[in-house]
């Protein structure tokens, strides 16, 4: 990618910018593969694959590629030529944005190009247009990254795409502000910032926002450039954008540097307005904005940025009159920039043996590439090493910085979104944690009807978009009333009161969750555009279990003994919208103890037969 610029990928199906699809992640690939091993060999699956594709493209571009081929080669055998495209367009994906490979990105591009024009597909040939344009536009050849821009925009505009057109008007406007014809550049973004704006998307609106504070920036027209950078800024911090924070403190910072020292009309004015014209003020204001886009750049390892924001740094340092730190600075922007160098020009010596392979594509080539690949790869080494050393001098460097109390909170956090507050505690004091008994605790089990027919008749997207959707609205309900979450298999959902902070409310608040559930579950059917569920049979026991951590990769805290048993066969006994509860959890909520208000309705439905278990009391819960 171009210095400073970013680019907007769109998909047929989807937009996303790199980072965005990052923030996926993991967790998404694991439920694609949770679907994978049970779907027939048919259109969905191959739609599955093309998930798994795009997934992966930011993650692990070879595995993305594999998945791409897959569905590509799946989608070939059943001649669905829609799949074909889709497998084409996210194979582009793989090799442009994961591997820098232009040549093998572009002849998938095309293919899906010529697909979609086949099949009149507006939408899939925007964006297929798009993306070869961002192939151009990384090789610089602005002339044909403009045109495929403009001829994705057209289609767009027409079709009232929104979303799709604001990122062909960014991507336009990227490339006139690289080229210095910021009248254009201006008019472009600012169309873009609007669209985003009324479509909610604040992220890109921020981004759109600091992209116009830098053009104002540079025409010296910093009164302008401050109002769009500290905008662009306040929605940065609301959302937690930290490396959006550091761009918008490096250019305030720049902007500052100037109007202590620039002579132009505006740079006054804003000098008398803002530090009532002191220079020395301007100057401390740029430095300390500087040194927080530091801290930050430095706290997201973002080393192409890092090395500016420490010239800037020294530079300002300079101005103030602090040799010593501006020399120091000085030092560290020198070997960072050293080694993005080297980073830079190995990419770049690596795309040139791609695209030498892919032209000629004979024995005697491959042979040569292979030895090309070999002195590549003892240059990576060489690269890594210094990358490695420059790394650990930073972390030296700003030890100091509190980052140590960062990293804590985050793992921390991390912690506790997999383990209860409790347990977490134990296992980071003594780096274990024992496993306990407790006498009564209350679990539930949830579980969608029709489950397995429903997925069959979903894509991937719309069956885990819909899980997702209910599982949240479950968390959400469940850490209301004070319950532990314990696990999801598939479509069931498990989670227990009265642990691991044992407590005497547990039956009670478990039955008013799980009322509050198939009051959620009654509305989402009504309200979802996937409400197929047939809704939730829910059921729940009281007895005793074992609790504690199991495994130690991926570890997860779990329960044990008869009463989970139970509680799953109170569910499996159970009806769709009812709420199934045995003999023991009824005899704890018949009569709340003194203080407690809760009040249900029961209707008994006698000795139940539950598979394996013999006969068990079994009451309905139907209201407070």
């Amino acid at each position: 990618m171009k210095k400073a610029t970013l680019i907007f990928l769109l998909l047929t199906g989807g937009i996303a910018s790199k980072a965005q699809t990052q923030l996926r992640g993991q967790a998404r690939i694991d439920s694609l593969l949770a679907i994978l091993p049970k779907a027939s060999d048919d259109t969905i699956k191959v739609n599955l694959l093309v998930d798994l594709s795009f997934t992966y493209y930011s993650i692990n571009p070879d595995e993305g590629i594999r998945y791409g081929n897959e569905a590509l080669s799946l989608a070939e055998h059943l001649q669905w030529e829609r799949g074909i495209a889709n497998a084409h367009s996210r194979l582009g994906v793989n090799y442009s944005f994961g591997k820098s490979d232009h040549p093998h990105a572009l002849e998938h591009y095309l293919a899906a190009l010529k697909l979609n024009e086949k099949l009149g597909d507006k939408k899939g040939i925007a964006g297929c247009l798009n993306n070869i344009g961002t192939i151009y536009d990384d090789q610089n050849d602005d002339k044909k990254a403009l045109d495929y821009y403009a001829q994705a925009m057209k289609i767009n505009e027409e079709m009232g795409n929104m979303p799709w057109l604001a990122n062909n008007l960014s991507n336009t406007g990227i490339i006139y502000t690289e080229m210095q014809e910021y009248a254009k550049a201006e008019s472009y973004i600012s169309r873009a910032a609007k669209i985003k704006e009324d479509l909610g998307d604040f992220h890109g609106q921020a981004i759109n926002l600091s992209q116009l504070g830098h053009i104002y920036g540079a025409q010296k027209q910093y009164g302008k450039a401050l109002d769009f950078l500290f905008r662009s800024l306040s929605i940065y911090r609301e959302s937690g954008d930290i490396d959006g924070m550091a761009k918008c403190y490096d250019f305030i910072s720049n902007a500052y540097k100037y109007i202590s020292s620039d002579t132009s009309v505006d740079a006054k004015t804003q000098l008398t307005r803002i530090f009532s014209g002191n220079k020395l003020k301007a100057l401390q204001a740029s430095a300390a904005y500087s040194d927080s886009s530091i801290a930050f750049y430095t706290q997201t390892g973002n080393l192409l940025q890092l090395y500016s924001a420490y010239m800037q740094f020294s530079e300002v340092q300079a101005l103030l009159g602090n040799d010593k730190v501006a020399l120091q600075s000085h030092k560290q922007y020198t070997l960072l920039k050293d080694s993005v160098f080297n980073m830079e020009k190995d990419k770049k010596l690596t795309q040139s043996a791609m695209q030498y392979e892919f032209d000629k594509k004979d024995a005697a080539t491959k042979a040569e590439q292979e030895k090309k690949d070999i002195r590549q790869q003892n240059i990576r080494n060489s690269i890594s090493a210094g990358l490695a050393g420059a790394l650990i001098f930073l972390v030296v460097v700003y030890r100091q910085r509190n980052k140590i109390s960062l990293a804590r909170k985050r793992s921390d956090d991390l912690l506790l979104n997999i383990l209860p507050a409790e347990v977490a505690e134990e296992l980071k004091s003594k780096g274990s944690a024992d496993a306990k008994q407790f006498d009564e605790v209350t679990v539930m089990f949830t579980d969608f009807k029709g489950f397995t027919q429903i997925s069959e008749s979903l894509s991937p997207a719309e069956l885990v978009y819909e899980i997702h959707q209910c599982f949240k609205a479950f968390d959400a309900i469940i850490s209301k009333h004070n319950i532990e979450k314990i696990k999801t298999i598939g479509d069931s959902y498990m989670c227990a009161g009265g642990l691991p902070v044992a407590n005497k409310t547990h039956a009670s608040d478990v039955v008013n969750a799980a009322l509050e559930i198939q009051k959620y579950m009654e509305e989402h059917l009504k309200a979802s555009p996937f409400g197929r569920f047939g809704g939730a049979r829910i059921g729940i026991h009281t007895g005793n279990v074992v609790a504690g951590i199991v495994g130690v990769k991926k570890f997860a805290y779990d329960i044990w003994g008869d009463t989970v048993n139970i509680a799953s066969r109170m569910e499996s006994s159970g009806e769709a919208g009812k709420i199934n509860i045995s003999g023991s959890t009824y005899e704890l909520i018949k009569n709340p103890p003194a203080g407690q208000s809760d009040k249900f309705k029961f209707i008994h439905r006698g000795k139940i037969q539950a598979k394996n278990k013999g006969e068990i009391d079994m009451y309905f819960v139907e209201s407070i």
